[in-house]
């Protein structure tokens, strides 16, 4: 049963498929410019596979999900590995400047602009949460169709229509003050798309 607000074709996969698509979350991190001190917002945070890297470098993380069941899989995560700088905040990815008591360094978000109906909307949310000159890392599959893509022998991923080349991506979130300053290939089936405000 989805949850209102919640953005269709995001949900998280099932069990072994996230360690198998994303082995080394903290490498992708290392890639797309997330330092030691920042304070970060893992936007559509799931379960807490980027979250806990992402603590283990930020001096503060919000790990922003509409999902309190998944973000209580995300505080189990920390708590057991031992990390006390985050704050799980349940609630809507278009409100990020109502969700965090701070500006932030940076803005993270994985495997879910694809599905984002209002893409101007969230790319303006997130430009409201940032310091001036922060980052925004958005993490999209790449544009092949679904049957390209196969993670532990099965196709996985977003249905095809809904794949972004780094160049939509750049049109849904340029307008709203960024400026894409970097764009990398971060896994075989993803890329990520740099921007700063």
């Amino acid at each position: 049963m989805a949850l209102p607000g919640f953005f269709e074709g995001a949900e998280m996969p099932a069990s072994g498929w996230w360690e198998a698509l994303w082995p080394e979350p903290a490498r992708v991190l290392s890639q797309v410019g997330i330092e030691h001190g920042m304070t970060v917002i893992d936007l559509c945070a799931g379960d807490g596979w980027f979250t806990l890297p992402i603590a283990k470098l930020a001096r503060m993380v919000y790990a922003i999900d509409i999902d309190a069941r998944l973000l209580e899989k995300s505080r189990v995560r920390l708590r057991e590995a031992g990390f006390a700088n985050c704050r799980f905040v349940e609630g809507d990815a278009y409100d990020i400047a109502g969700l965090v008591s701070e500006p932030a360094d940076f803005a993270f978000l994985a495997n879910a602009l694809h599905s984002v109906p209002d893409k101007s909307r969230l790319a303006k949310a997130v430009h409201a949460g940032l310091k001036p000159c922060g980052l925004f890392a958005v993490v999209n599959w790449y544009a092949k169709s679904r049957e390209e893509t196969l993670v532990l022998g099965e196709p996985r991923g977003p249905a095809t229509e809904l794949r972004m080349t780094h160049s939509d991506t750049a049109k849904a979130i340029e307008p709203a003050g960024f400026t894409m300053v970097d764009y990398m290939k971060v896994s075989p089936y993803h890329y990520a798309a740099l921007f700063q405000r």
